[in-house]
């Protein structure tokens, strides 16, 4: 990472493709923009057909006609590289070079993300198209930075992956007999003799090796990451300053391991897309943002999100403007650098015909685009919010949640003794948790400094290595609160179970024994003394050395501890080994939180449908108020508002659905009452 990404404005627009379009149109998106006040658009992400339309010719006129023209009108431009999206002709000339999913099936042309990430052929084409925009846009002046290829997740199983992921084990365990020890492949036969026996996890006849699975994912994302940084090297290698980023993506599935990718990056950027048209939404949104601001270690930039559509399953539902603009606010209270869109234009045609827009099918004259010129006219009142402070978080947290990339991938192995256990669940259960107490949140890779944190929680991660073991046991021993969720820690880095009473990593930090996972039916619950209410997941536990805080009450359990804690000096390790539904896991957190004095951001508004974030800048901090309740409220204290440009003191009235932000007065105040 270099130094924190901070451009004299709030960015806003989103993808613009006007290769799309006749020439004509272009002229009336200028205005348009205009009229939104978008100042930044990105383009050439899915343009490798039109501007390489034979390999190795190049005909770039329509994208100097569209740079020229965002020129004019001061509009300036991530650039993409293409190469998401290879061509037709590239099908034809490099077969090889297709994608093979684990059944063998070879995929073509037609759609995109067509491309087997290790062939030789497509990392040379995606090469030479980087090196060519590079050489002919990266110094000009209107460029906000570079856009590389497009939510890498592409997964190979083909020849190409099979030959890459042999040297990549070969570099990560320098012998078979460390890889045999390690995929533990005494059982069902499964020892290698030879380094060409080794293929990626094909389809076969029953359980993979969870060990070569979680092997196989995490090379995808190494793989992948060294064709970014080819792309990324072969524009510095032309001269060209500006930032470079790739769009991580947070939907249901995850093929990179952020952390590492991160550190490769100019600038952190997410497409995020809420998955729900329900109130969970807005905690979805601090998720993401929390998450992202994390994975950047500071302001980052939300590249990608829906103008007025959330996908519920089969049916596309309308998001309404004033929602599309709370949620922008909230990726903005929480670090980001502005607020772009997929895509400015809805498409008349394609696969993605009815992706919502900036500027949708119905034109200028509707509710989503009249509530992209009242955005646009918002951000442009924050731009003082962008310059980051000199040192220290962009958002203070007291509290830390684990993300563990090939902890997601561990438990997406099939038949573990309830399936129903999915990582970024329980990871979004903790952070949501967090979010209705009204506390801020960062999310920290293994081995970060997290010291200054009150309490450190580490969802469901069944594998840990010796160097997460030492690290958490390290937080406990100076004073850290951990907070242990089940199933956690019961095997090593390559899914081998330690014997001897689970969780065989973490037994001795907690003081605890686990001899019986005991999952619970689809419905079925288990009452604990505290009152709380276990689902999916109980355990019988022994707890030689640790004290009982609750018990289970009934059914075989009964009496058996259910959650405990281990007092280690100034600091304490819980471990929760009932899978609390939503509802306890929140009272439990909120205890927690209390009892080690971490307090919300606005102790006043939680409970009330308002939000509150508090984001740091270079002269000021800035209170976010975003309200999704149901009930108008008078938000009170010492600062400016500045979306109404007035003062704060005698009460800012916020209606459901409104917002504020708040430029801060020193030791400032704050009450909420009814309005």
């Amino acid at each position: 990472m270099t130094a924190p990404f901070a451009p004299a404005r709030l960015l806003f627009g989103g993808d613009y493709n006007p290769e799309q379009w006749p020439r004509d149109v272009w002229d009336e998106d200028m205005a348009l923009m205009r009229r939104a006040g978008v100042n930044t658009v990105t383009i050439g992400v899915f343009s490798w057909a039109a501007l390489e339309p034979r390999e190795g010719e190049f005909e770039p006129g329509w994208l100097d006609d569209v740079v020229a023209l965002l020129d004019t009108h001061e509009i300036g431009f991530f650039l993409a590289t293409p190469t998401a999206s290879p061509p037709p002709w590239f099908t034809k000339a490099h077969p090889d070079a297709l994608p093979v999913r684990p059944d063998g099936t070879r995929l073509w042309h037609g759609s995109r993300d067509t491309y087997a990430i290790s062939a030789p052929a497509y990392r040379e084409a995606a090469r030479r198209v980087a090196r060519f925009l590079a050489e002919r846009y990266g110094s000009h002046p209107r460029l906000r930075g570079w856009h590389v290829h497009n939510e890498y997740g592409t997964v190979d199983h083909g020849p190409h992956a099979a030959a890459a992921f042999r040297r990549w084990l070969q570099a990560r365990y320098g012998s078979l007999a460390a890889l045999n020890d390690a995929w533990y492949t005494a059982f069902w036969s499964q020892r290698y003799e030879d380094w060409d026996e080794i293929v990626p996890p094909r389809a076969t006849q029953y359980l993979h090796n969870p060990a070569q699975v979680v092997d196989f994912k995490r090379f995808c994302s190494a793989e992948m990451l060294d064709a970014y940084t080819e792309q990324r090297d072969e524009i510095r290698a032309t001269g060209s300053a500006a930032p470079v980023t790739t769009n991580f993506m947070l939907p249901t599935w995850n093929h990179l391991d952020q952390w590492d990718w991160s550190d490769h990056l100019d600038l952190v950027s997410v497409d995020h897309y809420l998955d729900t048209p329900g109130p969970d939404g807005e905690a979805h949104v601090a998720y993401g943002a929390d998450l992202t601001r994390s994975w950047g270690d500071g302001p980052w930039l939300l590249m990608e999100q829906s103008a007025a559509g959330i996908r519920d399953g089969r049916r596309q539902a309308f998001k309404d403007p004033d929602r599309m603009i709370r949620n922008s606010l909230g990726y903005v209270a929480r670090g980001s650098q502005g607020a772009l869109f997929f895509q400015w234009r809805a498409s008349a045609g394609g696969s993605e015909t009815w992706h919502s827009a900036m500027v949708p099918h119905s034109g200028p004259e509707s509710r989503t685009y009249e509530g992209v010129v009242e955005l646009g006219t918002l951000l442009d009142r924050l731009q003082e919010v962008a310059v980051p402070p000199a040192e220290g978080p962009v958002v203070a947290a007291d509290v830390a949640v684990l993300w563990d990339a090939a902890g997601w991938w561990s438990l997406e192995t099939p038949h573990l003794p309830n399936d129903d256990l999915d990582y970024a669940t329980e990871a979004r259960a903790t952070h949501r948790a967090l979010w209705r107490a009204g506390v801020a949140v960062d999310f920290v890779r293994s081995g970060a400094d997290v010291g200054r944190y009150r309490v450190l929680f580490v969802p469901t991660l069944m594998a840990l290595d010796d160097a997460t073991v030492a690290w958490l046991t390290r937080y406990v021993e100076d004073g850290g609160h951990l907070v242990v969720g089940r199933f956690t820690g019961v095997a090593d880095e390559h899914e081998r179970v330690v014997p001897g009473g689970y969780p065989g990593r973490l037994r001795d930090l907690l003081g605890v024994r686990v001899t019986e996972h005991l999952p619970l039916a689809p419905g079925e619950t288990q009452e604990l003394s505290d009152g709380s209410v276990a689902g999916q997941w109980t355990e019988r536990m022994e707890a030689p050395d640790a004290k009982v805080v609750a018990h289970y009450t009934e059914g075989p359990l009964a009496g058996s501890p259910a959650v405990t804690r281990r007092a280690v000096g100034d600091g304490a390790a819980v471990y929760v080994s009932a899978g609390l539904v939503q509802e306890s896991w929140d009272a439990f957190v909120a205890a927690v939180l209390a009892e080690r004095g971490v307090r919300a951001v606005l102790p006043a508004a939680v409970g009330t449908g308002l939000e509150a974030v508090r984001r740091r800048g270079a002269e000021a901090t800035y209170l976010f108020l975003l309200h999704h309740g149901e009930r108008p409220l008078r938000v009170a204290g010492a600062g400016h508002d500045l979306v109404s440009d007035g003062p704060a003191e005698d009460g800012i009235v916020i209606a459901p659905g409104g917002y504020a932000v708040v430029r801060e007065a020193p030791g400032a105040t704050w009450s909420v009452t009814p309005a």
